[in-house]
């Protein structure tokens, strides 16, 4: 059948905004989804859209009027139901990027970088070309792969899309998502099935991982982890904050943890081991040992460079704790806290302790949920110390701690509130979207 002539290479499409009819920005493409057929080229139906509140849906290809560089154009509205992928659908972007597949030729396998699809005379799209990366039968591994001849053939070209026995690369899918903030990749994962999951995750690096793992549903946590080798395990369980390291341990079978805790270097397994001894619903067991905390006689300036550290979250770079030495936790005696806005109010050269809070809130280890979320709500805060009877500084409860033990179990698997309204974004003037292999 003839086609229009407009190829859209899919893993370039992956990220570009959707707009209404009237301009208005309403969502992201994440995916391209296609129906695999025995005697007939692929025919993709739809796109899977994020929409604000990381929600997934589906866009029928037959509601897109425009498909250009930077921009898709739909006919309307987006149905507001979250999309579940039935048995006959396959994800372009998730499931078929670096599949090995046969070239009919006889000249050996290739990988699947990218696939183009186009729209037919009835309207109709279908997958027509797909870039590939020719296999180095003498080669293995994937990074041995990725030195292979690129080439665009047509989808005839190869003996079938569907799944082979071959172990799938996971690279594609990873340059797919790689500018991803972790939580926004953890959804990813999510949507993917478990042993493509399972794949892309181990494909991480540990400490891109750890990220992941932090936002991932508990079910995902544990299989991934599971997946994992011991010393990997114990590696990346070193990256997480032990707040997290330690939830994630509760999870699992006790003689596995037990194992994971011994493979771990000692400083870490022992800030994880004191959180494990408090129960998971009390300030002990939610805290983090390692907040931002200094001696009284540093100066200010000193202070806000500590803050700027990029692996702390904004509730932790708000606040720093004093204490007398030692100041790992547990501290010597707590003196009271300083907050990031006071400290710019001030000479760079005065010391923090000079104008600490001695009078600031905290807890106690075994405090309850609800007393830390009273607590934080009460006084307008966003982290609280926690201290023992010696008023030695154990860790620190942040909000973003205490809303993760408050919301349901599966809150990362659904958005149960409506989408907030984006900022209205006007179209891009359009252009040619860059072909696979150019």
């Amino acid at each position: 059948m003839s086609s229009n002539g407009n190829l859209i290479f899919v893993a370039q499409l992956a990220g570009t905004p959707v707009f209404d009819p009237l301009g208005d920005q309403v969502g992201r493409v994440r995916d391209v989804v296609v129906l695999l057929r025995l005697t007939r080229a692929p025919r993709a139906v739809g796109l899977v859209v994020e929409v604000p509140g990381k929600r997934r849906e589906f866009l029928p290809l037959t509601r897109v009027t425009l498909i250009e560089s930077g921009q898709v154009v739909s006919t309307g509205l987006l149905n507001m139901r979250r999309f579940e992928q039935r048995a006959t659908e396959t994800l372009a972007v998730g499931e078929l990027l670096d599949r090995v597949v046969q070239l009919k030729d006889g000249s050996g396998e290739a990988t699947i970088e990218d696939l183009a699809i186009e729209q037919m005379r009835n309207g109709d799209w279908e997958v027509t070309r797909l870039f590939v990366r020719r296999v180095d039968p003498k080669s293995s591994g994937l990074r041995l792969r990725r030195r292979g001849h690129t080439m665009t053939v047509d989808i005839d070209a190869v003996n079938t899309l569907a799944y082979t026995a071959e172990a799938e690369g996971a690279a594609s899918l990873l340059a797919a998502y790689g500018d991803l903030k972790p939580a926004d990749l953890a959804d990813a994962l999510h949507a993917l099935g478990e042993g493509r999951r399972v794949e892309v995750a181990i494909a991480l690096d540990n400490d891109r991982l750890a990220d992941v793992l932090e936002e991932l549903p508990e079910d995902d946590q544990v299989a991934i982890l599971q997946s994992l080798d011991t010393d990997r395990a114990a590696d990346v369980l070193e990256v997480m904050q032990p707040d997290d390291a330690a939830d994630l341990l509760h999870e699992l079978p006790e003689q596995q943890a037990a194992e994971l805790l011994e493979a771990m270097e000692p400083e870490e397994a022992e800030d994880v081991r004191r959180l494990l001894a408090y129960d998971e619903n009390t300030a002990g067991g939610m805290m983090t040992t390692e907040p931002v905390i200094l001696a009284p006689e540093t100066s200010i300036a000193q202070a806000l460079a500590h803050i700027r550290r990029a692996d702390l979250s904004p509730s932790l770079a708000s606040t720093v704790y004093i204490a007398r030495q030692p100041l790992e936790t547990p501290t010597g005696r707590f003196l009271g806290t300083v907050h990031f806005q006071r400290m710019l109010r001030e000479p760079p050269h005065a010391s923090i302790g000079s104008i600490l809070d001695s009078q600031s809130e905290s807890v106690s280890a075994n405090s309850s949920l609800a007393h830390v979320a009273r607590s934080l709500a009460t006084y307008n805060l966003l982290s609280l110390p926690v201290l023992d009877s010696d008023r030695r500084l154990l860790g620190v409860v942040s909000v973003d701690d205490v809303l993760d033990h408050m919301l349901p179990e599966d809150w990362r698997e659904h958005s149960d509130r409506d989408p907030e309204p984006e900022n209205k974004t006007k179209q891009v003037s359009p252009g040619r979207l860059k072909q696979g292999g150019e």
